[in-house]
């Protein structure tokens, strides 16, 4: 693991690059640290995750196909301690993939060949949207029942016990419990969530709804509903809804 570029400002985000190619290594190395970005890097799934725990990076570009463990791997084992943004990149297109990645905790699936310029583009946007969350023009803290979120310190709690989310799980519960009783089309949802640069599906939205009524079942005294043609709601204790 080593860092790059030339002297950086107090504060600069830190990019771990977990990838085995060399070349493709050394170009986002190049790339990152020209704009400005402090780079850690590793060449195998081992020496990622040690360097994801102990290097503390602000954001991680993840390889799928890495030898030892695995990218998919990987990205399970952080998610289980870690919310750090998780771009995942691969040389595989099929939408299989990029379900699985986004179930598993990545934030985004960006395929190979890409453009450099949209990498740089894509964690610019995820580290802006992160920083930004604590700033945005609705409470800092929400409670309600058993439930409470803290959109400053980025935590949930359920019952007195953290409900770990993945970024982009916390960012879209956040934005539907602002907008808690107007329906959001998937479209909306992607542009706030995910935002301008995102390439993906509409799908990646049901995604990340479904992985969220997983973690949150039964007990949680909201319920996230289909609106079938229109996108999602969320209804809190003093809205009336039907589940989706």
């Amino acid at each position: 693991m080593s860092a790059t570029g030339a002297p950086l400002a107090a504060g600069f985000a830190r990019i771990l690059i977990v990838e085995d190619d060399e070349g493709i290594r050394d170009m986002l190395k190049y790339h990152l640290a020209s704009a400005g970005f402090m780079v850690l890097e590793a060449a195998d799934g081992t020496t990622g995750l040690r360097a994801a725990r102990t290097g503390k990076p602000d954001l991680i570009l993840l390889d799928l196909m890495l030898p030892g463990m695995g990218g998919l791997e990987l990205c399970r084992a952080l998610r289980k301690t870690s919310r750090v943004p998780i771009l995942m990149i691969s040389a595989r297109d099929a939408e299989v993939d990029k379900i699985v990645g986004l179930e598993l905790g990545a934030d985004d699936y960006i395929t190979k060949p890409f453009s450099v310029r949209e990498v740089v583009a894509r964690v610019n946007a995820v580290l802006r949207r992160s920083r930004s969350e604590g700033e945005k023009t609705v409470p800092e803290r929400d409670a309600f029942g058993n439930f409470s979120i803290d959109r400053a310190a980025r935590r949930v709690m359920l019952e007195g016990q953290e409900v770990r989310l993945t970024t982009r799980e916390f960012d879209l519960l956040s934005h539907l419990l602002a907008s808690a009783g107007r329906v959001q089309s998937r479209e909306r949802l992607l542009q706030q969530v995910w935002g301008d640069n995102f390439s993906g599906e509409s799908k990646t939205v049901d995604v990340h709804i479904r992985w969220l009524r997983e973690k949150f079942a039964d007990v949680a005294p909201f319920v996230i509903v289909t609106v079938r043609g229109a996108g999602y709601r969320l209804d809190r204790p003093s809205e009336n809804g039907d589940k989706g």
